[in-house]
């Protein structure tokens, strides 16, 4: 066994995890042939040992006990990134723990029970805990290993549906089929855990969006998951989504086909209870929030409202949003919120004949500068 290098968190978690302590169970992620995904690329897969993670546990808890003494920050005794995250924390008021990588499924579920079962020992005032885990991994998951890890405390699991279209999964090589991610979502459900599914808008592309739209929707509709959330496709130039698509080719899908595609697996989506959350600051309607089946016609609302601006105002709208000036369409009501993105778009030669190839440019950007 390798010797311990020590306190470790890994490079992503969802937004809704923000003030959770990061535990990494696992390094990257075992699948890793996403097209879409570049984030574990060229990393490699790697267990962590339970002791390992256990320690990092000890670790955390040690600092707490210090903190909660009164030792001021920068008398703590450790690591910069050990000490920030307990006092980060801490300050957070400690409530809710997120296990890292990409799968914690993969992790053997006897270890997995140890490392649940350390964590409610040393903070049992925590309220959640979590992890990422993908469909295959939860399909050949037994019913009865899923229900001792809920009741050991693992109360909610992140999905990366991305979409229902068989078509779209073969060619992003997601490596689940839609039958699979329907299991997989009703196994969750059925050990007693809470199921976030994500839905990643543009996958599909202009060509295939009405197929992505309808067929997510569809999955969705059949697992019923707690929370649906929305993630907006952005890839570097240059990538092939499709490298298996033979004469069919990725073809970026403009705002209007975006909202429409929106629009569409919301109309889609019936018979649930789920909670709907646009919470990534890339999205372009953040204001999609609410809940089956009360809130369905406002959320519906949201991306017919873009399409039925006058143009001028949609430009207004797209570039705002990508700019930080604008966060919700009502935004565009407020002339001094608007009157920068009006000067931008002056500035830099922005029509609705060009905005959405200038608002890639600017995307592409802000991803070979890491703020992506």
């Amino acid at each position: 066994m390798p010797p311990y290098t020590g306190f470790e968190q890994g490079p992503i978690r969802p937004p809704s995890e923000a003030d959770s302590l990061l535990i990494r169970v696992n390094r990257n992620c075992p699948w890793n042939r996403c097209t879409f995904c570049s984030l574990y690329k060229k990393r490699k897969f790697s267990i962590r040992p339970v002791e390992d993670v256990i320690r990092d546990i000890d670790t955390v808890h040690h600092l707490i006990k210090e903190i909660a003494a009164g030792a001021p920050p920068q008398s703590l005794r450790g690591e910069h990134r050990e000490v920030f995250a307990a006092w980060s924390w801490y300050c957070s008021g400690m409530e809710s723990v997120f296990l890292q990588d990409a799968d914690s499924l993969t992790y053997r579920p006897d270890n997995l029970l140890r490392i649940l079962h350390h964590l409610r020992d040393r903070f049992p005032l925590v309220k959640r805990i979590t992890c990422y885990a993908r469909s295959a991994s939860l399909a050949r998951t037994p019913d009865a290993a899923l229900k001792q890890l809920a009741a050991a405390g693992l109360n909610r699991i992140h999905v990366g549906m991305e979409t229902g279209s068989e078509t779209l999964l073969k060619l992003v090589r997601k490596g689940v089929t839609k039958e699979d991610q329907v299991v997989a979502g009703l196994k969750v459900k059925g050990a007693g855990i809470e199921l976030s599914e994500y839905f990643l808008a543009g996958l599909g592309g202009t060509e295939l969006s009405h197929e992505h739209a309808g067929e997510s929707a569809d999955v969705i509709n059949r697992i019923n998951p707690d929370f649906i959330r929305f993630r907006a496709l952005h890839i570097r130039d240059g990538l092939d989504l499709f490298p298996d698509g033979g004469h069919i080719r990725f073809r970026p899908a403009p705002d209007l086909v975006l909202a429409r595609e929106i629009r569409t697996f919301l109309e889609r989506l019936d018979g649930i209870t789920s909670a709907v959350r646009s919470d990534h600051g890339f999205n372009l309607f953040q204001e999609i929030n609410g809940a089956f089946p009360g809130g369905k016609e406002r959320m519906v609302a949201v991306p017919v409202k873009f399409m039925e601006l006058e143009p001028e105002q949609r430009v207004l709208y797209q570039v705002g949003k990508r700019t930080g000036h604008l966060q919700r369409l009502d935004d565009l009501q407020h002339p001094e919120r608007v009157a920068p993105v009006r000067e931008t778009c002056r500035q830099a030669g922005i029509t609705a004949g060009n905005v959405d190839e200038r608002m890639h440019e600017m995307m592409q950007e802000r991803m070979r500068r890491g703020l992506y």
